[in-house]
């Protein structure tokens, strides 16, 4: 910025031609060493003496000068009574009601804890949430679920924030109006009669990646009711690549799960395994069991090459990181899996980069074949993925360090094809009904496809679930609160397929509705609550997945234990059979939370579901009986 912006007074005073003779007087004058920093200070003028003196000259006549002490003090001390005065206003006289039923289990000051799930890009979070009175105030890892085993990390940390937020939208919005929810069913239940003569050819769902099998089960039943419907996906950072890349290399979509206490040589292509991604905590867990020498082990420590683009926390711990541009990456992938003897359509994507260094990684994980995994970044496009897969294939780590399991996703997909599907056809007219269940597709769409307001306005009736009034819900013509994690029941799938409950702990704060809720308004029971919706999946379609992969015994904990509002009881031996691949739980009775109250305690089950993962998996429990165990496991946390 000039200096006529920021000092015009200065830049007024330098403007004017200085004096050279009055410069040389006061030159003859001086004595000794003196110092300035302008030759106008130098010339030492009548005009720059008054700008020394008055620092602010622009500002200096908005002061009242004539304000002395006293008059201060009389008027800072009639303003603080004032203040005070405040603070004496009649309060109403309010009435403290005891329980007429106390709640089981409910010891004023004592925690309750209660194991549930985060929703997460990729796999959800199993959590163990510390509750005081009706109120959830901690969450940490749950100990007895293979994703975590107790540990979080900082998202799971910090969703507790994001149920008090105060920036939560609280009503539903119809056209910048307060409506009520009946009313939204009724105009969305005259929207759908003008769709059934044509079977659904106007109505388009948005989604984010959906890893609940419930959900996905409303979604295609949806799609059975009306044959034209479209469901799309779309999300801006996620493991979208991934998928793709292992479409790529083995034809079809699948997910990988990588065993890192297995592996002896892990190779990084700008994967940062250790602090991202929804099987972070399991694979640092894993990783971190290689880097420790203990006695009886005769395995040499895991070495880590690293090869990143950006700085990260895995890069860090690499005994080998090797930093390359964007622009370089590519290549020397391709050189890395040319030398390992990789092969597949990707290798022929361009250049490949043939140096010693890259020699010398290849010749080390041939040494160690069988004991190796290579792993590539979410942020890397599905080319880079594809290479992983091929070397991991090549250097026979298949089914040793990397299992392949069925998608996590209900339904794996080219996100960016579909945005780029959606946009066409709303382009064309041919979106009537547009219903964006979470995300905000508005604001993190790329700008070539961007669902900006011209595009928006094509739409004749625009739904948004969101918990936050932003710029999707602002171009929508519906606006419906979304229900935080901890306020609903539901389901998901970790990173390894593992089906995970998720129960609510507190009735919500504010007029909320779930996902499954507001799909369940394009059936033929519009008003069903989540733990309905939920509890009717696992007791019908999902329990004949669970069935039919042959899991009787995972199947009759879940179902017994999470689903069945009247059993209570204690799973023995939950630890144990977590390991051999059953599920356990400690449980008691998970109803539905009363108003102000936490939701019912619950097992945290978990068993492959239809769609979920091969590895059968499980999740406890620690409630108000077990008190002691889940107070070990927060202070180890």
């Amino acid at each position: 910025m000039h200096i006529k912006d920021t000092f015009p007074e200065l830049y007024q005073i330098r403007k004017r031609p200085v004096r050279i003779e009055g410069v040389r007087a006061r030159l003859e004058e001086k004595r000794g060493r003196e110092f300035w920093q302008s030759l106008e200070e130098l010339a030492s003028t009548d005009e720059f003496d008054e700008l020394l003196h008055r620092e602010f000259p622009q500002h200096a006549s908005e002061w009242d000068e004539g304000t002395d002490r006293r008059t201060f003090l009389k008027l800072m001390g009639a303003s603080l009574a004032l203040a005070g005065l405040s603070g004496c206003s009649y309060q109403p006289p309010e009435s403290i009601v005891p329980y007429v039923r106390q709640p089981e289990g409910m010891v004023p000051g004592k925690a309750l804890y209660f194991a549930t799930a985060m929703p997460f890009s990729g796999g959800c979070a199993p959590l163990l949430v510390r509750s005081y009175m009706g109120r959830p105030v901690k969450v940490e890892g749950n100990d007895l679920h293979p994703a975590s085993l107790g540990s979080a990390d900082l998202f799971a940390q910090a969703s507790i924030l994001g149920l008090y937020d105060p920036d939560r939208s609280e009503t539903i919005i119809n056209r910048g109006e307060v409506r009520t929810y009946t009313a939204f069913l009724g105009e969305m239940a005259t929207a759908l009669e003008g769709q059934r003569a044509k079977q659904g050819a106007g109505l388009r769902f948005l989604t984010e990646t959906v890893t609940s099998p419930t959900l996905g089960a409303q979604m295609r039943d949806i799609l059975r009711r009306f044959p034209g419907a479209r469901w799309y996906q779309w999300e801006p950072a996620g493991g979208n690549n991934g998928s793709l890349g292992v479409r790529q290399a083995t034809g079809g979509f699948a997910t990988p799960v990588y065993n890192f206490a297995a592996a002896d040589r892990v190779v990084s292509l700008d994967a940062n395994f250790l602090e991202c991604g929804p099987g972070a905590l399991r694979y640092a867990r894993d990783f971190a069991t290689r880097r420790r020498a203990s006695d009886g082990d005769a395995r040499e420590i895991c070495r880590l090459y690293a090869f990143e683009t950006t700085p990260s926390n895995t890069g860090y711990f690499a005994d080998h990181r090797v930093a390359l541009r964007p622009s370089q990456f590519a290549g020397y992938a391709r050189g890395l899996a040319a030398a390992v003897g990789a092969s597949g359509p990707a290798l022929g994507g361009g250049p490949a980069v043939d140096d010693d260094e890259i020699r010398k990684i290849a010749a080390d994980l041939k040494a160690h074949s069988g004991a190796c995994v290579v792993v590539a970044g979410d942020e890397q496009p599905p080319e880079i993925h594809a290479l992983a897969h091929a070397m991991n294939a090549a250097l026979g780590a298949e089914g040793k360090t990397v299992t392949y399991v069925e998608p996590v996703e209900e339904n794996p997909t080219d996100q960016l094809n579909d945005l780029r599907t959606l946009v066409s056809e709303m382009d064309a007219g041919a979106v009537d009904i547009l219903v964006v269940v979470g995300g905000n597709p508005v604001y993190t769409t790329p700008a070539d496809l961007k669902l900006d307001a011209a595009r928006m306005k094509k739409v004749r009736l625009a739904v948004h679930l969101s918990p936050y009034d932003d710029e999707t819900s602002e171009l929508c013509q519906w606006h419906i609160p979304e229900t935080h994690f901890l306020e609903t029941w539901g389901d998901a799938r970790a990173f390894d397929g593992t089906v995970t409950i998720q129960q609510p702990l507190i009735t919500p704060l504010y007029n909320g509705k779930s996902a499954y809720e507001l799909l369940a308004a394009f059936t033929d029971n519009p008003d069903r609550r989540s733990y309905d919706i939920v509890r009717q999946y696992w007791m019908t379609e999902g329990r004949g997945a669970l069935m039919s992969a042959g899991a009787a015994g995972a199947q009759s904990n879940v179902m017994s234990g999470v689903l069945n509002a009247e059993t209570a009881g204690q799973t023995a031996g939950a630890a144990s059979q977590a390991q051999a691949g059953a599920n356990a739980a400690q449980r008691t009775q998970p109803a539905a939370p009363a108003p102000g109250n936490s939701g019912g305690g619950g097992a945290n089950a978990a068993a492959p579901a239809q769609g979920g993962g091969a590895a059968a998996a499980s999740a406890g429990a620690s409630t108000s009986a077990g008190a002691g165990t889940a107070d070990a496991a927060f202070e180890r946390a």
